[in-house]
């Protein structure tokens, strides 16, 4: 499973170089509020483009590899759902993409029960 490991590095140098801007460049842009929002988002990338990491790593130790697919998929779509909407909104005030934060959130979840499962299933 080369693609999670990948996307789960480009992920996180994307991630490193967001919070970068946003402990440099946003501080006179946006409210400390926004910068606090802007860091959820970047730690929630980090944290899950490890995790992407993490999950083509368990493949060769014998994981159930399609739960672990399955699972990369969901964390990849609650990276781009939960951080990419905190960016959104943060950078552009657009307020419509709120509610699509939580969509985000419940992706990650799935993603850590699947995890959880192939685990299990050992």
């Amino acid at each position: 499973m080369r693609l999670p490991l990948v996307l789960g590095a480009l992920l996180a140098l994307l991630a490193v170089m967001a919070g970068a801007f946003g402990a440099h460049g946003l501080r006179a842009i946006v409210s400390p509020r926004g910068l606090e929002v802007f860091q959820t988002a970047v730690t929630y990338q980090v944290y899950h483009s490890l995790t992407l990491i993490l999950v083509a790593v368990l493949t060769g130790i014998g994981i159930h590899r399609r739960l672990l697919a399955v699972a990369s998929g969901f964390f990849l779509a609650g990276i781009l759902l939960f951080s990419g909407s905190l960016y959104v909104l943060v950078l552009t005030d657009i307020r419509w993409v709120g509610p699509i934060t939580p969509i985000g959130g419940v992706c990650f979840m799935v993603g850590w029960v699947l995890l959880l499962i192939a685990g299990l299933r050992r």
